[in-house]
This record gives C-alpha cells, structure tokens and sequence, in this order.
C-alpha cells in the first residue's frame, strides 16, 4: 500500500521477533521447470483466457473487459517458454499465469485473433541498461504477413530494486542494512563479519505493456505475429500475454466546450494544461461538459477539477500525457516532483464535488517510487463523483483519494504499470462503489481500503479483476465499518502479501460491523511470505494493531490453486496473546488445489465452516497453531463443522481446536483447477 506521506513498511522489529520464532518454510513452489522449446503449434486455434485460466471456470466474477487475452505460452512460437515459477525475482513469478515466452532477435510469438479486432496491447519485459534507467528496443507486428508496424519497447518503467522504497541502481548494496534480511536471517549492521549480498539485489518489477492501434480492423482468424528483428539491442524479449479488442471511433461530445478552442494543442509539442484549465472555468460558468478531442494532450503538473464533467473521445483516442517535473522546493505535503494528474482540492479545503470524469487516458513518467510525491493519475476528495472508462498508465497510484468524502463511484477502468497501489479509499471514504476496474502490474496493493485517522465505512468493491501484483495484495482492507469485497477476481500476487487481504495493521481505525467477502475467486495465490517464511492464504486476515472483530463473513469464495493456504488467519507473534481473530463464517466456499492447508490459523480466535468443499489439499486439512502456546487442552483457535464440508478436509479428529501446527509442511503443487461437477 502506497503512502503519500511517506508511510515506512518495515516491520523489522516485529519481523525479526517472528524469524526467531519460526522455523524455516519450503520453497513457495518447486525450482522452475527447464526452459523448453515451444510446440510449432500448440492449438488450431486462439485460447482465450481469463488470469491464464479457461473463461469457464470464473464466469461471472472479475471486470467484463472489452479485450481478449492470449497467453503467449498458448500461441504459435519458435522462442522458449519459461515457467512456471512462483520464486520471487524471476521472470516468470511476475508473468500472468506464471509463464510467458522468451524470443532472441530472429524469433516470433504468434497468437490467432478471436475475434474482429483494430488494437492489440502487448505484456512484455527487455533487459535493463548495466547502471539502470532501462533501454528501447524494437518490435515488429505483423498481422497475415503483412500490414507491418514497429513498435518501440521500453524499460524504462520497469527493473527495479532492492528493499522498500526500491531504486533503480542494479548495483546497490541493502538500501537498509539496518533492517531484518532473510537472505541472511540477520540485521547486517549488527551483524559481524557483515554478509555481502549478490547484485542485483532483489530485482523486481520487470514487466511493461504498451498499446498499439493497428489502423485498420482485422478479421476473426487472422494471425498476429510478434518478431524480435534480427540486430535488436536487447539481448532477449519476453512475451507475457496479447489483448486484442475493436475500439469504437472516437467519441464527440456534443455542445461540449473543445479544449481546442482555448488554445489545447493536440499534438502533445506544447503545454495544454492553462488551456484545459480555461475550459473547465467556462464550462462551470455555462453548465456544459468539457470535451477533450482525439489527440495527445502535454500536462506536465496537476489540474484541479471541481464541479465539472470532462469527457473524453475515449481513452484509445484522447491521452493527457506529462513528464515527471521536479520541483525548486518540496511542496507542503513533501512531494519532490509533479506531473499529470487531475486532483480534487483537498478535504482540509472543502474538497471537490459532482466531478464527472470518462473515455481519456492519463500517461505519466514515473520511474522511481518517492511516497512523499503526489505524482498520482487522479487524487485530492472527489465526492459525489465518478471517474469512468479512464486508462491509468505510469504513475505513482493510479487513482489515491484523501477523504473525508462519500459517494464516489469509480468504475469500468484499466489501471496498469504503477509503481504503487491501482486504487486507494484513503482516511473516511463512506458510502463509494469500486466497480468492473481491470488491474494489472502494480507496486503494491491492487486496491486497498485505508482507514488511517478516519474510518472508511459503507463501500463496496465489486466485479473487478486485478491480476499480477508484484508486491502486497489484490484486494486489501485495512479497517473500518461496513466493507463489502465481492464477485472479483484475484491473480498471481508474487510476494508480501496475497490476493485478499483484511489487516489491522498500518495505523488504520478498527474494523466495525460488518466485513464481507462474497463470490470471489483467486488465482494461483497464497504466496510464500519472504520475511517470515511461512506460506499465506490466498484469503489472509491480519491481526497486527488490533483484534479483527467485527462480523466476518466469507461466502461463494473460489481459491483455485493456491500455492501455500487458501486460508489463513494470523496475529503478529509479539501481540498474539493481545489480539486475535475472534470469529469467522466460512460458507459455500471451494477450494481447488493447495500446496499446504485449506486453512491455516496462528492465532487465537474460532471459525465455522458449512459447505466449505476442498479437493487436491497438499497437506493436512487444518494447520492448527493457535497463538503458540501449545496447551494440553488444544489450540487457542477452535473450529466448528456445521455441515457439509466435502472433501474430507476437516475431519473429526481436528475438532474443536486439535494442534497440528507445522511451520514447514512440505508443498504439493495440486492440478491445474478444472470444473467442478
């Protein structure tokens, strides 16, 4: 979870604590499968996926999207698979799926349009330049052989590393030697001979995408070839994944005041943000929407919207794109940079109201991670607003918003490569809808619900997808009141977190009456947690700064090959005889293949469980641990069966709190998910 103010992650303290506590856990998943030739052909037609898996088997859940993904592992290559690895720092761990296709200059990657479609997007990563700061390279795109267009990858934007708050240096030592490392399991500034560390050190973040709009629409069957040309400057080129989709002609916003006609230069030379600034202030005075034309529009600093709606052609067509601009002094919040962004005054201000905002795109240039920088797509309080169909794209968070504010509606955008957090409900958001939102590549939490000095309460967040976090979780909610997360879908998180997550932790206010999470489904999640070296659940609750007691619910959830758990609730083990997870109402739930346990409890607390059906479980069914005090009388967490629980996971013999806690069961990597008859 990203911090504008310059909030520190490190738990080192707490964490160190918890490593001499605990005993080493396996590996997240067996070493990485030898890379391997692709098939010629490995279907006679596109495979269409959702998170890497059949359409079929999350149906109904997650963003209705207007583009089809193809993984390139499925597609027609003479390049190299790599994967499947859920070992952070590699290549694959980060891919959608855990897998992609590695081409050398002279090799291709061919996918099979599915469907009529004018724009293609393509996931991929090239190395990083020796000292950091990225190269470009050259792709060719070709559709039937012919129709040729080159399009220039960038890592720029990506190869970080190293600890929290990251840098950009291949060749950096520890950024915090001060600092508990599990490479070492020690602190290196107080440990003598001080270790040394391999460089790069903890290189992350590898993966890009970028849009292409091919100029004309091709047909159903018709083949997209991919190539590396032969002398290009990257060693290698991996393929992740291909969206396709047929974008609509650009939108015209009838009787909406055209940025041009104040003076906005469409081409992007010149700086159009006192022209947009002047449009917003006519449109207010004549209650008429602002239009933003097709074009690219330079916007290197933040336009503050209030009592406006800005409309877009649509965000293939119309993009505000800004550099990152240092500033002479550090602004009052402590940002050191600006860039584009539309913000909403502040809450300490007032805030903004009925802010309409749909159909552009925003591009930033944010390469490096600075907490205290306000460098955020969309950001400020926005209440009784709604920020629609936008394309969110190399910024810090794509949308952060500081409350006190209610209703805000955010809904049926695409959020991809931030350095930090997608979303953020920060600090009194009430009564919001987070809503159909495609996710994918972000630094920290995909979305997150902060109550940080004032409770968020009454919002919803539905129906959206959010794939490939590298770092953190999918869906988090850190406290407050009345919190509904349901019908999403969560994939491939890689490490220090998971793919839900609720957490009293980070300072926030207590969770109060209800908490929900309902018809939900993850994806190859349940990662293995690098600090403390235990596997996580791919649903995992948190009890750090206080107990999670309010009404907890989990219903309809889908955990489809979880790495470690599907489930686990833990307290931090220098507080586990403080706080606990008093109780939790699993119900209707399947679980599909798990390295370890359906459920893993380190805590004290109790949970019931109806209807919770399990197959392909790695280990025993529950991993009992309680908060660690081991009595002759059972663990400190206790377990009710209220019926039809198949699978044989939750035995007799477990019941009511039978210990069984190992902190290094071996992992059994399940099948692949399959229907559920």
């Amino acid at each position: 979870m990203a911090h504008p103010y310059g909030r520190a992650t490190a738990l080192a303290a707490a964490l160190l604590a918890l490593g001499t506590a605990l005993t080493t856990a396996p590996a997240a998943r067996a070493a990485a499968a030898p890379a391997r030739p692709a098939a010629g052909a490995p279907a006679t037609g596109p495979v269409v996926t959702r998170a890497g898996l059949d359409p079929a088997l999350v149906a109904g859940r997650g963003a209705t999207v207007a583009f089809d993904e193809q993984e390139a592992e499925n597609a027609r290559t003479n390049g190299t698979v790599i994967g499947p690895d859920r070992t952070p720092y590699t290549l694959p761990s980060e891919a959608s799926g855990r897998k992609a296709v590695r081409l050398v200059p002279g090799q291709y990657v061919e996918f099979t349009l599915p469907r009529a479609a004018n724009a293609l997007t393509v996931r991929y990563s090239i190395p990083d330049a020796a000292g950091g700061g990225g190269i470009t390279a050259p792709l060719d795109v070709a559709v039937d052989g012919r129709h040729r267009r080159t399009m220039t990858l960038t890592s720029q934007y990506s190869w970080l590393y190293n600890q929290y708050p990251f840098t950009n240096d291949p060749g950096a030592g520890p950024l915090h030697p001060d600092w508990w490392l599990t490479e070492c399991s020690c602190v290196p500034a107080a440990t003598t001979p001080a270790p040394t560390f391999d460089t790069p050190f903890r290189p992350t973040r590898f993966y890009d995408e970028q849009r292409l709009l091919l100029g004309g629409t091709h047909r159903a069957g018709d083949r997209i070839r991919l190539t590396v040309p032969a002398g290009s400057p990257a060693a290698w080129t991996v393929i992740d994944l291909l969206d396709t989709e047929l974008v609509a002609p650009p939108h015209v916003e009838r009787g909406g005041i055209d940025v041009r006609a104040l003076g906005a230069d469409p081409t992007g030379r010149r700086d159009a943000a006192p022209a947009i600034e002047r449009a917003i202030a006519l449109a207010r005075r004549v209650d008429r929407p602002v239009y933003l034309p097709p074009g690219t529009f330079r916007v290197d600093r933040h336009i503050v919207v209030d009592d406006v709606t800005i409309v877009g052609a649509g965000n293939w067509h119309t993009v505000l794109k800004g550099r990152e601009v240092a500033l002479a002094e550090p602004a009052p919040d402590g940002s050191r940079h600006t860039g584009v962004g539309l913000y909403g005054r502040p809450a300490s201000e007032g805030g903004s109201r009925n802010v309409q905002l749909s159909g552009f795109a925003i591009e930033g240039d944010v390469r490096e991670r600075i907490d205290t920088d306000q460098v955020n797509a969309i950001g400020g309080a926005l209440g009784d607003s709604t920020v629609d169909g936008l394309y969110l794209h190399h910024t810090k968070v794509g949308l952060w918003f500081d409350g006190p504010l209610r209703n805000l509606r955010v809904t049926n955008n695409v959020i991809t490569d931030q350095i930090a957090d997608a979303l953020n409900l920060h600090t009194g958001v009430t009564d919001s809808l987070v809503r159909n939102n495609f996710v994918r590549n972000t630094g920290d939490d995909g979305i997150a619900l902060w109550s940080e000095k004032t409770a968020d309460a009454r919002n919803t967040v539905s129906h959206n997808t959010v794939q490939s976090p590298v770092l953190a979780n999918g869906i988090a909610v850190y406290g407050g009141a009345d919190t509904i997360v349901a019908g999403n879908l969560v994939a491939d998180p890689v490490r220090e977190g998971s793919a839900l997550h609720a957490g009293a932790r980070f300072g926030a206010e207590p969770f109060t009456g209800a908490l929900r999470f309902t018809d939900n489904t993850t994806v190859r999640a349940g990662t293995l947690d690098l600090n403390w070296k235990i596997g996580l659940g791919a649903l995992w609750l948190y009890a750090l700064d206080g107990s999670i007691d309010a009404d907890v619910r989990v219903t309809g959830d889908h955990y489809l090959d979880s790495t470690h758990n599907a489930i686990m609730l833990v307290s931090e083990y220098g507080v586990k005889d403080l706080y606990g997870i008093p109780s939790v109402h699993f119900k209707d739930i399947r679980v599909d293949g798990t390295g370890n346990s359906v459920l893993s409890a380190r805590t004290q607390g109790s949970a019931t469980f109806e209807n919770v059906d399990a197959r392909n479980v790695g280990a025993v069914g529950v991993n009992n641990c309680g908060s660690f005090h081991f009595p002759a009388t059972g663990s400190e967490f206790t377990l009710a069966d209220l019926g039809g629980n198949d699978g044989g996971w939750l035995a007799p013999w477990l019941l009511p709190n039978t210990l069984t806690c190992d902190d290094r069961p071996p992992v059994v990597a399940p099948p692949a998910p399959a229907p559920w008859s």
